[in-house]
């Protein structure tokens, strides 16, 4: 199994994820997509939606085999939470 070099520093990687995440993914994503994970290729804005991170990335992966992957949880400013929520 090979590695996906990075292209884009960390800021420019974030950057381009974010900015594609609201031009491309948000204004197709319904209510019940509250929760799902995004994967999404930031040189192509291709992207996968599932409720599994794992496939969401698989299914990319298999359609973009060198995607520049950044995951984005739908409804959330985290991909994961640590701790317990606040109340």
């Amino acid at each position: 199994m090979s590695t996906i070099k990075r292209r884009y520093s960390k800021k420019d990687f974030a950057r381009r994820g974010d900015a594609l995440y609201d031009s491309k993914v948000r204004p197709h994503l319904a209510d019940d997509d509250d929760g799902k994970f995004v994967a999404l290729d930031i040189d192509t804005g291709e992207y996968e939606l599932h409720a599994s991170e794992i496939t969401a990335g698989d299914r990319l992966r298999k359609r973009m085999p060198e995607a520049q992957i950044w995951m984005v949880r739908v409804g959330s400013r985290y991909l994961h939470r640590f701790g317990r929520k606040r109340s």
